[in-house]
């Protein structure tokens, strides 16, 4: 893959070595994607020598850990599987705000792919995505400022 100039820039302005530790970084959610089509996108990956990085480390009501984030920062680029209930998860929601950063910065690219869901429902926060959304704002109107 072809490094954009903004990475280029990136990657001789920062250190010698370039930063890119991953291929690609899978965003899903395990409940509904993580045993079915996300394991088999990212064996197909690995098997074709593309390295990908997926947490398989995610324990219920964790933070995310540091590391997540750096691997973000780490990737070529990203896989975003939005799922149906992929808003239902504040971590997924603060890995998408990670790798939505990166793309403004760095211009990482960013591929999402609709998983038994409608594009617009993400686009337009309606759908799973609008009720995650209206619960999530009962708690924190800034977190969600920050995911929409």
């Amino acid at each position: 893959m072809a490094y954009t100039s903004a990475q280029k820039a990136f990657c001789s302005s920062s250190t010698s070595v370039c930063p890119w530790r991953y291929d690609v970084f899978l965003s899903f959610r395990r409940k509904d994607t993580g045993f079915n089509f996300t394991d088999h996108l990212y064996t197909t990956l690995v098997h074709k020598g593309i390295k990908t990085f997926r947490d398989d480390t995610l324990k219920r009501g964790e933070e995310i850990a540091p590391e997540i984030l750096k691997a973000i920062e780490e990737s070529r680029f990203s896989i975003v599987v939005f799922s149906e209930n992929y808003a239902n998860s504040g971590w997924c929601l603060n890995e998408h705000v990670k790798i939505m950063e990166c793309r403004k910065e760095m211009e990482q690219p960013v591929v999402p792919i609709f998983y038994h869901g409608d594009p617009s429902d993400v686009r337009k926060q309606m759908g799973s995505f609008g009720e995650a959304f209206s619960r999530y704002e009962k708690d924190s109107k800034e977190n969600v400022q920050s995911w929409r």
